[in-house]
């Protein structure tokens, strides 16, 4: 996808604002950590590989988990494995 934007001074910098879909498709948010590649075509922007992406997660594990029981799980209805499927 290529997004027209426009590269502006900032104090005695430049800056390019991270805009829409710039930021929206790679998940960027303020604080996100990046690798900034540079090439004589121009750079690219990614994500630190390390950075922890559950926050962009909507809901956590304690979350998903908290009203969940043997019953609404359903796991009286799970199938017992046969001695053959054990490898038995």
């Amino acid at each position: 996808m290529k997004v027209e934007s426009e590269i502006k001074k900032w104090g005695n910098s430049l800056a390019l604002r991270v805009t829409g879909i710039m930021a929206e498709l790679p998940n960027f948010v303020a604080g996100t950590k990046v690798i900034v590649e540079v090439s004589e075509e121009g750079i690219m922007v990614k994500p630190m590989p390390s950075q922890d992406r559950k926050r962009h997660l909507p809901y956590s594990e304690q979350e998903l988990l908290a009203d969940l029981t043997p019953k609404s799980a359903h796991a009286d209805e799970l199938a017992t494995p046969l001695a053959i499927e054990l490898g038995e």
